[in-house]
């Protein structure tokens, strides 16, 4: 959740898809309309299930638990389908951690994501380094 901020208010990512709560997107999501705690809450809920399912179905190896949450956090920020076709599952699937862990270097699009591709990709590498949301 810290990676991602909390609006009730429903705005247009940086793509102009129509967003809200902790990046929840989908048919329901109008602009104009202001969501509850309970709805952002139960939309993310179901969005984590969805990234977790992702991560266990493609990764064919064994994670550490830093190493699933950055991945569930990767994915939940660029998509499902970036993730499966993306380079960095290939070399995760392959034990390439170290390959793996640099592909997040070329996920720094756009430039404000920066602070998050460096904080997953040291969770993923099991240092400590947290990215701040403003």
């Amino acid at each position: 959740m810290g990676r991602e901020g909390k609006r009730n208010a429903v705005y247009l990512d940086s793509v102009g898809v129509p967003t809200v709560g902790y990046g929840h997107t989908g048919p329901e999501v109008h602009l104009g309309d202001t969501w509850t705690d309970i709805q952002v809450e139960e939309a993310f809920a179901k969005d984590l299930d969805e990234f977790e399912t992702a991560i266990n179905q493609n990764v064919r190896v064994a994670l550490t638990q830093s190493q699933f949450d950055a991945l569930v956090s990767f994915a939940y920020n660029v998509g499902v389908r970036a993730f499966e076709s993306s380079t960095m599952l290939r070399y995760i699937n392959a034990g390439e951690m170290g390959a793996a862990a640099l592909e997040f270097n070329r996920w720094h699009i756009p430039p404000e994501i920066t602070a998050r591709r460096n904080a997953e990709k040291a969770q993923f590498m099991g240092t400590a380094f947290e990215a701040r949301i403003p």
